[in-house]
């Protein structure tokens, strides 16, 4: 968990926002993130006290979750000079599902694969004030920022110039920024206020000869030189004497809970999520690192770095993962994404030029027109990145399922569980400052990936099928004229209600189905 360094301890409960830009620390994220560090078991815990609850309330921190404020929408740009095709949106996504006529179990596993563009509308609202946990000896208050995401599908019909629309996705949820953590020991009106007392034990009286007033302190027995037994307080204990049963005191005592255990998370946010497939996630992560020469930054200077040539054959970000056999291909023997597809994507396979199947099982993902992005989707974001002046970002990392840990999680309904089982997601998301024309744009870009089970492969094994979306996106005020035109019209002026079962794409094929094998150029 990360922490904002104080400027005084005696500052007692009241949380230091960032501090303005100094001569040292310019730009908007730079400020931001001036002053965080790693939450450590040797770092002072901040007392809780009722008469701050206001004060700690108004000045709850939300962490690098501030510069996600207001609302974003998809940024087009193409600088890939190796692929032909435009895009015709920022956003690119694969989707892999269960083949008509198949069944959870049945060998071979058959899914369909669908890839497309498209255009987003992402807003988050900061809900103000904290909100107040409340744990007993532990209170944490969250920084909440809402967020509610809109996706629509961008395709070309054939013989027409005009680009065809489809909403593909609705989600809605919160990111809580989860640092401020507080102390909150017992207090003598606050043992009376939550439980009320009994000033005199009859019970303890008749069991133990406890005389004395309400008892917050264990009782013990002990035993005089001739074995008679007797009960004491523990306070009475003296050092070294024997003692033989412990009864556990019915009650606590002011200061209680201020020695701990003390409560230090290993994540600093989580990202609670409703997708109206039926699927409802909490994903738990933080700021990831970068360490240069033992120091450690949150704020990385320059762009995020993404591979080329055969290093681009990464299966956690494939569209194919190693258990659909890999397309034939593996880390030692890559398909370079860089350049054109293979030849044998486009040739009829066989048993001779294809044993095991592996090729013809993910030869339609390779050969799809958006290749290399359907293959790896993340490859957009890089070319993206590749025409711009990035100064600084903020990486993000999350997922729900944790290698140690704290755990986020998947709740899905029936339908889902049984035949789509969503079982993970990992999640990426970049905050950067690109510098155009001298001025400072943020700029979001992110990597998700969800991984389905579904199906058996012919070795009986379970299949993991990865659904990933990426996305670049500025501020609606910071994109250009004629993309902002088009996001108005799609997220703005259209009808609210939106078709979230049949896209644009699936449309035209059904309309206009291809002839012979799709894969198949000539």
């Amino acid at each position: 968990m990360l922490k904002r360094k104080k400027e005084s301890l005696e500052k007692g409960s009241e949380l230091l926002r960032a501090p303005q830009p100094t001569q040292d620390q310019q730009g908007y994220l730079a400020n931001l993130m001036n002053g965080y560090s790693k939450l450590l078991i040797d770092d002072p815990v901040r007392p809780f006290r009722e008469e701050n609850l206001q004060e700690i309330a108004n000045n709850v921190d939300y962490g690098v979750l501030e510069a996600l404020a207001g609302t974003w929408v998809s940024y087009n740009a193409n600088y890939n000079k190796n692929i032909t095709r435009p895009s015709l949106g920022s956003g690119i996504h694969t989707t892999i599902m269960p083949s008509p006529g198949t069944d959870q179990n049945r060998i071979p596993g058959k899914f369909s694969f669908d890839t497309e563009e498209y255009i987003e509308k992402l807003t988050f609202e900061i809900v103000p004030g904290g909100v107040r946990n409340r744990g007993g000896a532990t209170e944490l208050f969250c920084g909440a920022v809402k967020y509610d995401q809109t996706i629509k599908s961008v395709n070309k019909a054939e013989g027409s110039s005009e680009l065809q629309y489809a909403g593909i996705h609705e989600e809605n949820g919160m990111y809580l920024w989860l640092s401020d953590v507080y102390n909150y020991a017992a207090t003598e009106e606050t043992i009376k206020r939550d439980r009320g007392i009994h000033a005199f034990s009859t019970e303890d009286y008749q069991n133990y000869g406890y005389k004395g007033e309400y008892r917050n302190e264990p009782l013990v027995e002990v035993r005089d030189e001739n074995g008679n037994p007797s009960y004491i307080l523990l306070s009475q204990l003296k050092e070294g004497q024997q003692y033989y049963e412990i009864i556990p005191a019915q009650e606590i005592k002011p200061m209680d809970g201020i020695t701990g255990p003390y409560f230090i998370p290993d994540y600093s946010i989580s990202r609670s999520g409703v997708i109206p497939h039926g699927s409802t996630i909490t994903l738990l992560g933080d700021i990831a690192p970068e360490n240069i020469n033992n120091t450690t930054f949150y704020l990385r200077n320059g762009a995020p770095q993404f591979p080329y040539g055969n290093a681009t054959w990464d299966p956690p970000h494939l569209a194919i993962s190693p258990t659909m056999g890999g397309a034939g291909a593996s880390v030692t023997n890559p398909i370079n994404l860089d350049e054109p597809a293979p030849a044998w994507v486009h040739e009829t396979l066989t048993d001779e030029n294809d044993p095991g199947s592996n090729k013809i099982y993910t030869q339609r993902i390779l050969a799809d027109e958006l290749y290399p992005y359907c293959v790896r989707p993340d490859m957009r974001l890089r070319d993206t990145l590749s025409g711009q002046n990035v100064e600084n970002y903020v990486l993000i990392q999350m997922s729900s399922k944790m290698k140690t840990g704290a755990q986020g999680g998947i709740l899905n309904v029936p339908f889902v569980n049984r035949f789509v089982p969503t079982v993970e997601v990992d999640f990426r998301l970049w905050i950067e400052t690109v510098i155009e024309d001298g001025k400072e744009i943020l700029q979001l870009q992110y990597e998700q990936i969800i991984f389905f089970e579904f199906d058996f492969g012919n070795d009986g094994g379970t299949t993991s099928w990865p659904h990933i979306q990426v996305n670049t996106l500025r501020k609606i005020e910071d994109i250009p004229a004629d993309q902002r035109k088009i996001i108005e019209q799609e997220f703005f002026n259209a009808p609210p209600a939106m078709s979230m079962t049949t896209t644009a794409a699936v449309s035209e094929r059904i309309a206009n189905p291809p002839a012979g094998c799709p894969y198949h150029k000539g």
